[in-house]
């Protein structure tokens, strides 16, 4: 009767449950996209069916399949499967899964698989927790992640582990999964109408089947209130107009928009130097949910694009704060991403760095790519001096200023000025001390250089 009880239960919560997870995948055969990884002779699907697969990382965009994918290796498999999120999991959960895995092993001879979602919110010191048992294969690591493991993920745990990249869902695998979407709801759409609905999620099928079920919804509300009460079941016709309320409600309801908005008003608020404005929307930020370490790296990119010489400090502060991200992790690193934060704010302003990256680029980019003038050449080797190279070279610390008139540039570039010190900040001893240099005075003809 337990058993009649729980499938029950469990046939009601399906129902229920949300598209997404009702049209989720029972096998290989079902997955959608990703046949470069689980199509018929696939690495990965041979490596599933024997029971083969080793420590892995899938790396891929949001709704890309890969929790899909470690729930179909643990119905494949003969190993327990343990599923953490490091969004939510610490350190002790790692251990008291890495514990269990152990037990597993000696009462029942049974491997175990920890799946830990959004692996890249670990920083380096719980990602460490994981190698002792990865390397011996006490545990096999599934970990699942949008952002780049190598930049991640730390090195040691990479090179013990495979990585899969996952794509991105094609048009016409969206499509198909739309339509199939759209039998379970029992509902009809035409192809501009799925179009939409694939145009919109992006490759994203989690995304593209939550739009087709407020759609459906909504499509349904519409041709109920048109029937009125004596008539049968309306006819549920999906229209474009209701994919795109249905999107605009669900972007207002997740906060994507929002999101961005916040990102934009937090570096906005650090480079015009309000850094009470910068804590609040750093904190809301945090709050939200977003990961430390996307803030420490806007923090980083802003130090040089908005401060740059203007205090080069600044730099060594942001860099400094992602680390401390990396060893600490939160709650308590929000406190060196405030001091960051407040440093930052309050530093001088001067994107002359941009603006010279910006102008030495244009001209590479241009074509203008000269050789090499011969006294710059590299001399080292033997036979260097015999075909000019090095010849003419002035070493700027045999003269007294520790600097010495020399063309540095190609010909063709000669008179190309990319970076422009402002008058900000530590920037202004800059700008004098390049001025002295850049209309030098040699023997009474002042000229560029």
């Amino acid at each position: 009767m337990t058993g009649l009880f729980e499938a029950a239960a469990e046939e009601r919560l399906r129902s229920r449950a949300p598209l997404a997870a009702r049209l989720r995948p029972r096998s290989l055969d079902e997955v959608v996209g990703q046949r470069h990884l689980v199509g018929p002779g696939a690495p990965l699907r041979v490596l599933v069916e024997r029971d083969r697969l080793s420590s892995v990382v899938l790396w891929g965009p949001p709704g890309s399949g890969k929790t899909t994918l470690a729930r179909l290796v643990a119905v494949a498999t003969k190993k327990e499967m343990v599923a953490l999120s490091a969004v939510t999991a610490g350190v002790k959960d790692v251990r008291e899964a890495i514990e269990g895995a152990r037990r597993r092993l000696g009462d029942e001879a049974r491997g175990t698989i920890l799946f830990l979602d959004e692996v890249h919110r670990f920083n380096k010191a719980q990602q460490d927790v994981l190698l002792p048992a990865v390397e011996d294969g006490l545990i096999v690591l599934i970990g699942a992640t949008t952002e780049n493991p190598f930049f991640e993920v730390n090195a040691p745990l990479m090179s013990r582990a495979t990585l899969w990249r996952l794509e991105p869902i094609g048009d016409d695998d969206m499509a198909a999964l739309v339509r199939r979407g759209l039998d379970v709801e029992h509902a009809e759409a035409d192809d501009e109408t799925v179009g939409a609905v694939v145009g919109a999620a992006e490759g994203d099928a989690r995304s593209a089947l939550t739009t087709l079920e407020v759609a459906v919804a909504l499509a349904a509300a519409r041709a109920a209130a048109r029937a009125g009460p004596v008539s049968g079941a309306p006819t549920v016709a999906v229209t474009v107009d209701d994919v795109v309320r249905a999107r605009a409600g669900r972007l207002y309801h997740q906060g994507v928009d929002e999101h961005y908005d916040q990102v934009s008003a937090f570096i906005k608020s650090v480079r015009g130097s309000d850094p009470d404005a910068g804590l609040y929307w750093m904190a809301r930020m945090l709050e939200a949910g977003e990961d430390a370490r996307f803030v420490a790296r806007r923090l980083v990119v802003l130090a040089s694009e908005d401060i740059g010489m203007a205090d080069p400090q600044a730099l060594v502060v942001a860099d400094a704060a992602a680390r401390a991200v990396e060893m600490v992790g939160l709650p308590e690193a929000a406190l060196n991403l405030a001091h960051a934060v407040v440093y930052l704010a309050c530093a001088p302003k001067s994107n002359r760095v941009t603006l010279a990256l910006g102008r030495a680029r244009d001209d590479v980019r241009g074509g203008t790519r000269a050789e090499v003038p011969a006294h710059l050449r590299d001399s080292h080797y033997r036979a260097a001096e015999r075909i000019g190279h090095g010849a003419g070279y002035r070493y700027p610390h045999d003269w007294p200023e520790g600097w010495v008139d020399q063309q540095y540039r190609p010909a063709a570039l000669e008179g190309h000025v990319y970076y422009e010190p402002s008058v900000h900040g530590e920037e202004a001893d800059v700008a004098a001390r390049l001025w002295r240099l850049r209309l030098h005075d040699e023997g009474g003809a002042r000229r560029r250089i």
